[in-house]
This record gives structure tokens, sequence and C-alpha cells, in this order.
């Protein structure tokens, strides 16, 4: 997958739907489409994927702006219908140039270098007349790759493709192993090499040099004396940074970061003490003590700080050991008033019955 990352295409399948593909082969075409999406590393500023379907009319299933994820793609190739009759393999190729490899529909600008790649499927010889369609497509910069199922006429395929032909022009014997065509092409568009094909034992980065390789490392770390293996250079040992507190290790380079209620500065490496409680800094409910660095919260008078020690509830003034009133307490607010039984008058101390 690293590999293929290296190499954004804008990449059109065209298919041959026409009488002569059962019903059961043209299953196993959407499978082989599916695992060519599945190879890919699909994306807007990937590889961009469009489909188009044909027999004696062209059909665009879906252009090159569609999609940009593989699970919606695969969706969309399973519900692609064949169209029946004719092999109409040029006209597919003309309107490939005229309807998909367009900005509007999705290729992007000449100028970004992107690859147009065009993969035709079909089992049958062309209706038309594909070898001049084929030119202008090369000619336009688009790279055509044939791959001729069962009954597929050979010579048509090698007047379609690209050069060198035998890079270009696949055959297999049936659409039952179509599939075997996917390795073929994720070596292909991954170009392939010693690093790219895992055979290699680098630990990190793997270099190739003509037909064999060098292990090299990430920033931040070292080559081993194996010349395989890679060691962290310790980036926050003293003298390495410039961290005016607390120094992280990232990546093979490192972060400065700050203790518990110090921010870190614009230069990224020196910190200032934080108001820990200014609005927007802390979550207290009512008050906000300050506390070296950290916090606490705490509650207005008549109110108590809940178990979750940030909000508060009003404290019950009447609740039994909380007032002096002799006989009732009435409660307003935060506060309480006494009174008395009925029969009973308040006395001058306001709390007492008589």
């Amino acid at each position: 997958d690293i590999a293929c990352k290296n190499r954004p295409l804008d990449l059109v399948f065209i298919i041959d739907s026409s009488r002569s593909v059962r019903p059961e082969e043209f299953e196993k075409v959407k499978i082989f489409l599916s695992k060519m999406i599945d190879t890919l590393d699909v994306g807007e500023r990937t590889t961009r994927v469009a489909v188009m379907n044909y027999a004696s009319t062209v059909k665009v299933e879906f252009p090159l702006r569609t999609y940009f994820d593989k699970a919606s793609m695969k969706e969309a190739v399973s519900h692609i219908e064949p169209l029946s009759a004719g092999t109409m393999t040029g006209l597919a190729i003309q309107t490939a140039m005229d309807e998909v490899f367009t900005e509007e529909m999705g290729t992007r600008p000449a100028t970004f270098n992107i690859p147009k790649v065009v993969i035709v499927v079909t089992d049958g010889r062309p209706q038309d007349q594909v070898q001049d369609v084929a030119a202008r497509a090369r000619t336009a910069g688009i790279e055509i790759y044939a791959v001729g199922v069962d009954r597929a006429d050979m010579q048509s395929l090698r007047i379609m493709a690209s050069e060198p032909l035998d890079e270009h022009v696949f055959y297999v014997e049936t659409y039952g192993v179509i599939e075997k065509l996917t390795s073929k092409f994720r070596e292909t568009f991954c170009a392939a090499n010693v690093c790219a094909l895992g055979t290699h034992d680098c630990e990190q980065v793997c270099v190739s040099n003509g037909g064999s390789y060098l292990c090299d490392c990430y920033e931040g770390y070292t080559l081993n004396p194996d010349k395989r293996t890679c060691s962290a250079v310790d980036m926050c040992a003293p003298g390495r940074h410039e961290c005016d507190q607390i120094c992280v290790s990232y990546n093979g380079s490192y972060v400065c970061e700050c203790y518990e209620g110090y921010t870190l500065n614009p230069d990224k490496k020196t910190c200032s003490a934080v108001d820990v409680c200014a609005p927007g800094r802390h979550d207290c409910a009512q008050v906000c003590l300050s506390n070296d660095g950290s916090y606490s919260c705490d509650c207005f008078e008549g109110h108590t700080l809940n178990p979750d020690k940030k909000t508060c509830s009003a404290v019950d003034v009447c609740a039994p050991g909380r007032h002096d009133c002799e006989q009732v307490c009435v409660r307003d607010d935060l506060f309480y008033t006494c009174d008395c039984y009925q029969g009973y008058s308040l006395n001058p101390d306001k709390k007492t019955c008589s």
C-alpha cells in the first residue's frame, strides 16, 4: 500500500458487456473491478477511478469526480448491468476522451502531471475502427492497457494498447481467472521493485538501488551497525532541546510542553503561568479557587458542593440541626424565619415561643 501511494492516477475502466459475455461472466468482471479498487490508493488527491460500460452503445457508469472512497465505488460497481448487443470498442475509447477525461468530469489539469490510464476488458473483436481512435488517445497522453478474455482477438488488443506491448496486453482463458490479473496491475501501478514487493528486511526505510536496496531510518533515528535496524536519537537528552519546562520526544523530533497551570508561549519553547480561574478555563458552577497552578471549586453561602466537586446545590436551611427555631422553621430562599404552632406566639428573640 505504501508503494502505491507514490503514484496517483486518473484511471478509467472500460468493460465489454456485449451479448457474448454471459451474465455470470459479467459478475466475474465486476468482482475483478472491486478487487482492483481494493489494491489502489483511492482518493480525491490520490487515484481517481471511473467506470464505463459498452456494447453497441456506451454508458459512463460513473466519472472520475463521483466517488473518492472504495466502499462507494464498489457499491456502484455491484449495480452495473450489462448492455447486451455489439462490441463498439473504438466508440468507448472515443467517449472516454470526449466525456470522461475532461476537467469538468474530474480529470486533473495537465499541470498536475497525473497519468491518464485506461484498462479495456473485452472478450471479442471490435466492430468499429479502434486503431485510429486508440492512436489518438495515446497521442493525447492516455496509457492504454488491453485485457483479453477467452475469444478476444489478440491482434485488436495489440492495436489498442500502449507500448511496450508485453507490459500493456494481458490475456486470460476465462472470466473465472480474471482476478489473477489484479496482482499484475498492482505491480505495474505500484512501480514494483525490491522495496515495493516487501522482500526486504529494513526496519524503517527501504531505498531502491538498481536491482538491490539499502536501508535508512526516519528523521530522529540512526542506522545500527547491522545496516537494517534503527535506534531513536534521544532528542530530549540534555543540551539537545530548547524547552523551558518539559521536552517530549515525538516522531524522531520533539515538542515542548509545560507543567500543569502553565501555558506554552507562541515561541513553542517557553511557558507562562495560567490564571486557572479565568472565565472559560475552569468548570466550577459557582466559585473557582486558584491553588498553585491548579484549582478547586466552592459554592456561594447557602449552597453546598455536590459529590462531583464542581456543581452546587442549595442548602435546606430548615433541615434538622441547621436552624435554631424552637417550633416551626419557615424557608425563605437561602434564609429562614421562625414561627410558632397555633396558640403560641413568637418571643422577641425571634426563635422561641410562649
